[in-house]
């Protein structure tokens, strides 16, 4: 028997919504009653999924099964009954429904913490737009506390499940959610308070802002940022009755064939970016298995840090509705190339780039201002790491002759090179428009490693730096130090670099260091752990 939800859907959308139930009637006259039933199941799913598409109000979809069923019958078996007995307003209670809206569209408030990953909390609309926006929602401390592998606060974080601070959202950030079938569902970027309009010192956006704003306030510049997002896609396979997840596909690099096979999830992606205002300047296929690079435009460095954040938010979810899962961990296989979220840096000044030099005298085609700041950036970059690669998991993909920059040095194009100094097309011979930073990977909270990059930026400028000369040959590792090989090494490095007082609180750089210290401990002891990280990055 084709009595199937197509049929009826196709029903539904060529008929008006009364002859439904009698079209197929008519074709099933010796089998009404398992019709009857069958109707009602079939009829039911497709208008549960039209509520849930936002095709259809819930009080639209009543009616519908209103004229489908009850008027139907009426009118087909020529029944006679008062109308009232089918009406909207008939005898049934309805003080069920007294006071809440029919729309059911969620606001998702989002925040990163301090081991970098993405969490929310979800309200409906009506919430968000009467409480919310004015008082926040609360959360536990402790959440500032969480590591990679435990959702509870690591020890010598000082967070404890004692304490609450609010999520206050940001709406300035409210974009439309492409990641559910309800088209009407959004995300917003949250700032932590302790009351309305006071930050808490553990929030990562404030501490981003104020570090911004010293570089503002001493030397009348703005960072600008633009990221290079490295995702693998992964596919569910059963193996020997267990779940596993395997790279869609093992194409080289920049390969059409694997782009052509992924073509509508990055399509989506880049469809979904450009409708929450991100810019995509490129889209390709990277070197690793499954692997994929998204570049964003550069803006304002704390504008960059909320658009990272919505991308991953964005790629993750457009996967999962392609069935896939995306991970942005730096390294899935210890055997294949790791996924990096490279920074590309500048200076600005009145809507000019000052980090280019202005003639060609300067050496190496930058300004001043700007080899002073890339110079503290490339002085301190050892203690950096913990920031913008803040797991174990981070050091596997900073190896030599992996393209992720292994040694401290810079160069001029050099793909060896942490510091990068960069000249893209249409920037004129012998200037540099930008330097990228190749340590940065997906598992970093882009506000706390923009915070840190700027801070020992600002230290270059403070105390007039000098870059040394670029590398601008393969690294001879007998000539060049080596960059810390472990979280361990680079917390030793931080331990011992006191360039951050002044710019981050005390107590968010000591809850800093427990979770990292915590994560060195965890994954010391449990060597495979780290490939439970594709589902929390």
């Amino acid at each position: 028997m084709a009595f199937n939800v197509s049929q009826i859907n196709f029903a539904l959308q060529i008929s008006r919504i009364i002859r439904v139930m009698e079209n197929q009637i008519s074709i099933m006259p010796n089998c009404l009653w398992y019709g009857a039933k069958k109707s009602r199941e079939v009829v039911f799913s497709v208008l549960r999924d039209a509520c849930i598409d936002g095709d259809l109000s819930i009080a639209e979809a009543v009616e519908a099964a209103k004229d489908i069923f009850a008027r139907n019958a009426i009118h087909f078996y020529k029944i006679s009954v008062a109308t009232s007995a089918v009406s909207s307003h008939n005898n049934f209670p309805q003080k069920w429904n007294d006071g809440l809206e029919t729309d059911v569209s969620l606001v998702r408030i989002i925040w990163i913490d301090n081991s970098g990953q993405q969490r929310c909390r979800a309200v409906p609309r009506k919430r968000f737009n009467d409480v919310v926006t004015k008082n926040g929602v609360g959360l536990a401390f402790a959440v500032m506390g969480m590591s990679s592998f435990l959702d509870g606060p690591a020890e010598g974080s000082g967070l404890s499940a004692v304490g609450e601070t609010r999520l206050m959202p940001d709406l300035s950030t409210k974009r439309e959610f492409h990641g559910t079938q309800n088209k009407q569902d959004e995300m917003v970027l949250a700032d932590m308070h302790v009351k309305p309009g006071q930050p808490w010192e553990y929030c990562t956006r404030e501490a981003l802002r104020r570090v911004s704003k010293i570089l503002k306030d001493e030397f009348d510049l703005v960072l600008n940022a633009g990221f290079e997002n490295e995702f693998i896609l992964l596919k569910s396979i059963t193996r020997e009755g267990r779940e596993e997840w395997v790279p869609i596909d093992s194409s080289p690099y920049c390969s059409s064939s694997a782009f052509d096979a992924a073509s509508p999830i990055l399509r989506d992606i880049a469809s979904a970016l450009h409708s929450l205002g991100i810019s995509v300047e490129q889209l390709h296929a990277e070197g690793g298995k499954g692997q994929f690079e998204l570049v964003l435009g550069h803006t304002i460095c704390t504008k960059a840090a909320d658009n990272v954040i919505y991308t991953r938010e964005t790629v993750r979810a457009i996967a999962r509705k392609h069935g896939l899962l995306a991970t942005f961990i730096p390294k899935y296989a210890l055997d294949d190339l790791g996924s990096g979220s490279h920074v590309h840096l500048s200076l600005g000044q009145n809507g000019q780039n000052v980090f280019m030099a202005s003639d060609e005298s300067s050496k190496y085609g930058i300004s001043t201002i700007g080899k002073e700041f890339m110079a503290g950036v490339l002085y301190h970059l050892p203690s950096i790491l913990p920031f913008i690669a803040p797991l174990p998991n981070s050091y596997d993909r900073l190896q030599p002759q992996t393209w992720s920059g292994a040694y401290l040095f810079w160069g001029n194009e050099n793909k060896e090179a942490p510091l990068r100094a960069s000249s893209p097309p249409g920037i004129p011979d012998g200037f540099v428009s930008n330097f990228e930073i190749k340590s940065f990977d997906g598992s970093a909270n882009p506000y706390l490693g923009l915070a840190a990059i700027i801070a020992a930026g600002i230290d270059g400028l403070r105390r007039h730096l000098s870059l040394p000369e670029p590398v601008d040959t393969n690294p001879n590792p007998e000539n060049l130090q080596r960059l810390p090989k472990s979280l361990s090494e680079s917390l030793e490095a931080l331990d011992k670099d006191d360039f951050l007082k002044g710019f981050i609180s005390d107590k968010l750089l000591t809850a800093i260091k427990a979770i990292r210290k915590a994560e060195i401990d965890h994954y010391s002891k449990h060597k495979d752990a780290y490939k439970q990280l594709i589902h929390r990055y």
